[in-house]
């Protein structure tokens, strides 16, 4: 296997990593990409894409890093004044106060704080396509816990209520809304809808080996049917099994449906770690990001039984994992998103980095595995980080 593309001057560990990825941690197919000061420094791929080399222009599956590109668009709207993230939800989406969510506050719904993390009514096949009936059933469901009082993990759900408020702010559908204002201005291999004319570019998601020690959420998954665990693994219309399907590349799926490889990852965070803007596209302001990297949201997860950290939206730096797989070391002022298996794409301010990870087969975990942590790791080590505590300090 030959790893394809270039690596900067500094960053030759970045390189070992991710060679020592293929031939010692069992990686098929893959892509990594780094920015610093706006530059590309390291964008390399290599490996299987389903029966076929991974090119440069092979894309994947990346799960919940699709909830970054869900939060930016957000974002993009409340720093131009557009959306209030302190406001009810539904001053923009009026059907959503029932049932005890009156006074739920749309910097829940980014948070994970809604209670919505699971859906309770039984759901057709297919139903996370159907955005009428998703929004529908959420808008009605009583939630699980009141909103702001606790935080457990949307896996699924967060697209459709995110998503929800873009539309009704913008008249768009969030697929349009981040090509119109992400995706193409930026030039991204990011899609939320992805064309038919480049399904022959996706390398297809290979499950992650059975095996190891289960994490509680697992146990609560699959000994206690009526729990919010096991709700959302088996009440999801079939995506879960079939999210390698052309029908699900093609719809909308704002919490885990995005289609994307390292480098559209990679520089989506480009301008969030340079203040807001790169190469004359300005996507929020200075001030904005600093709401997108503080911490709203830690301790104990409803959904995930487990300690979490979470931002408006964006995964933080989180060292007490549940299971091996479900830890993420960064460093404090970095926020982005994993997504299910090890893929990750993250801004970090302060170096002015950012980083770009997909992969097509999955690890343990809803975190980084040692697959992509290694990775993380070395280019930390390239700008001069030390590791602590399992975090990345100056």
């Amino acid at each position: 296997m030959t790893v394809q593309g270039f690596c900067g001057p500094g960053f030759e560990d970045v390189r070992a990593e991710f060679e020592r990825n293929f031939a010692e941690r069992g990686e098929v197919g893959a892509s990594v990409h780094v920015t610093v000061d706006g530059e590309s420094v390291v964008d390399l791929w290599g490996g299987d894409a389903g029966g076929r080399p991974w090119t440069e222009e092979t894309v994947t599956h990346v799960w919940s890093c699709t909830k970054g590109a869900t939060a930016l668009c957000a974002h993009i709207l409340a720093s131009r004044g557009e959306l209030d993230l302190d406001a009810p939800v539904t001053r923009y989406w009026p059907e959503f106060g029932q049932n005890g969510k009156e006074h739920t506050l749309v910097r829940h719904l980014l948070g994970h704080q809604a209670g919505l993390a699971a859906v309770r009514e039984p759901l057709p096949r297919d139903a996370m396509y159907d955005w009428a009936l998703m929004t529908d059933v959420l808008a009605r469901q009583e939630p699980f816990w009141e909103p702001g009082t606790a935080h457990g993990y949307h896996a699924l759900t967060f697209g459709h209520l995110v998503d929800e408020v873009v539309r009704r702010v913008t008249g768009l559908t969030l697929a349009e809304f981040f090509e119109k204002e992400v995706s193409g201005p930026l030039g991204l291999d990011f899609w939320l809808t992805l064309p038919e004319d480049l399904e022959p570019l996706v390398a297809p998601t290979v499950p992650p080996t059975p095996g190891g020690t289960a994490s509680p959420f697992s146990v609560a998954a699959t000994t206690q049917p009526q729990s919010m665990q096991a709700l959302m693994l088996m009440n999801n219309g079939g995506y879960l099994i079939a999210s390698n399907s052309r029908e699900a590349h093609a719809a909308q799926f704002g919490a885990v449906g995005g289609m994307s490889n390292a480098r559209g990852l990679a520089q989506m965070y480009r301008p969030l770690a340079l203040g807001g803007s790169y190469n004359g596209v300005d996507l929020v302001s200075e001030e904005q990001i600093a709401v997108m990297s503080a911490v709203t949201s830690a301790g104990h997860d409803r959904m995930l039984l487990a300690p979490t950290r979470f931002s408006l939206g964006f995964l933080k730096a989180n060292n007490s994992p549940a299971q091996e797989g479900d830890s993420v070391g960064l460093s404090e002022d970095a926020f982005g998103h994993s997504g299910m298996g090890g893929s990750i794409g993250f801004a970090a301010p302060a170096a002015r980095m950012s980083f770009g990870y997909a992969m097509n087969r999955q690890g343990a975990g809803v975190g980084l595995n040692g697959r992509g942590q290694s990775l993380v790791d070395a280019v930390y080590r390239a700008l001069g980080y030390r590791r602590a505590g399992g975090g990345w300090f100056r």
